[in-house]
């Protein structure tokens, strides 16, 4: 009992210590993805908490959930791909729909090289060219899946985060249309999920179907989506279409536009809930203060978009380079010090 509350003693602040910052940085600014690595680390630190009222034990019950850990992340590339094959059944074998498939071959021959080098090589300095490579690329493999991950952690928690119930606005992302005037099943989610809300709210909100007319489409998604809505029974006086944007940043500006003539201030983005983080973000820049509410996804095409997001969230020119930054100083660097010592 004595070691359990001394191994309390020293892990327990640190605990703390975790916690209260990831609750000031989720509170503060909950569309940050940094906010995602923290809470992985806040996590890990709970475990060694866990672990330490174990006692002697400690060590067996750290071990017990290394293991398990990496068991999951073997079967992690066998859920991948069986999505993938899954996904091209039900819609196509287009590259979107490839996704889930290829990370998931790319993760398993990672896990595979880094297992092989464990098990093969007992010092890398010595360590044969094709050893070094095959480590390299495992840990590579590792370090993305490792961001990948926070960024599917994190796009889960800012669903169940607490927020308001009732809004002044309520803006509704597009999604393409069906047959180029009929909403998808996609768009039909979000624009039920809106609905739910509006019938929530007291004090009815202004709806706001956000979406241009594509090359291929009869008419804007805006105008789709409120003859959607108006079939489910809202009025038209509160819906206000922005019929003119033709991407997700494009329907932030306008809609930031028409709430501003309004006067409104407490709004909510409603999109499907892999896009959700995104909204969020691009809110973010244009200084809109909002609450991300998701849509449901169909489970087997949730794995290729959430991979699609995070490809388009990375893309971008500051996160590539924290993203090539932190690879650098944290897998690269370090391995070819071991390799050359």
């Amino acid at each position: 009992m004595q070691i359990v509350l001394e191994n309390m003693k020293e892990i327990l602040p640190v605990a703390i210590f975790f916690w209260s910052w990831l609750l000031l940085a989720v509170l503060w600014k909950p569309q940050r993805f940094r906010n995602s690595l923290l809470l992985m680390a806040t996590v890990v630190v709970t475990m060694v908490l866990i672990a330490g009222c174990f006692g002697n034990n400690s060590g067996y019950v750290l071990m017990s959930i290394f293991l398990l850990s990496m068991l999951a992340l073997l079967v992690v590339p066998v859920l991948l791909i069986i999505n993938g094959i899954h996904m091209i059944r039900r819609e196509s074998a287009a590259l979107p729909n490839l996704l889930s498939l290829l990370l998931g071959i790319v993760v398993a021959l990672g896990e595979i090289a880094l297992c092989v080098s464990f098990f093969y090589v007992s010092d890398l300095a010595e360590a044969t060219v094709f050893h070094k490579i095959m480590f390299l690329f495992g840990a590579t493999v590792f370090y993305f899946s490792f961001l990948l991950l926070g960024f599917v952690q994190y796009t889960l928690f800012i669903q169940i985060l607490p927020h308001r119930m009732c809004f002044d606005f309520v803006i509704i992302h597009g999604a393409g249309l069906q047959d180029g005037r009929e909403v998808s099943k996609l768009l039909a989610d979000r624009l039920d999920k809106a609905i739910e809300l509006y019938e929530r709210c007291k004090v009815k909100p202004i709806l706001i179907p956000s979406g241009g007319q594509g090359d291929d489409e009869e008419i804007s998604e805006a105008d789709a989506m409120a003859g959607y809505l108006c079939r489910y029974g809202i009025p038209e006086e509160h819906i206000v279409r922005e019929d003119q944007s033709t991407t997700t940043m494009e329907n932030l500006i306008n809609c930031k536009q028409i709430i501003s003539a309004r006067g409104g201030k407490r709004t909510a983005l409603v999109s499907s809930n892999y896009h959700v983080y995104r909204c969020l973000s691009y809110a973010r820049k244009l200084k809109m203060k909002c609450v991300g509410v998701g849509a449901h996804v169909a489970w087997y095409y949730w794995p290729s978009a959430l991979i699609r997001e995070f490809v388009a969230m990375f893309s971008k020119k500051k996160h590539l380079a924290c993203i090539l930054i932190g690879y650098v100083l944290l897998v690269f660097l370090p391995l070819i010090l071991l390799f050359f010592r």
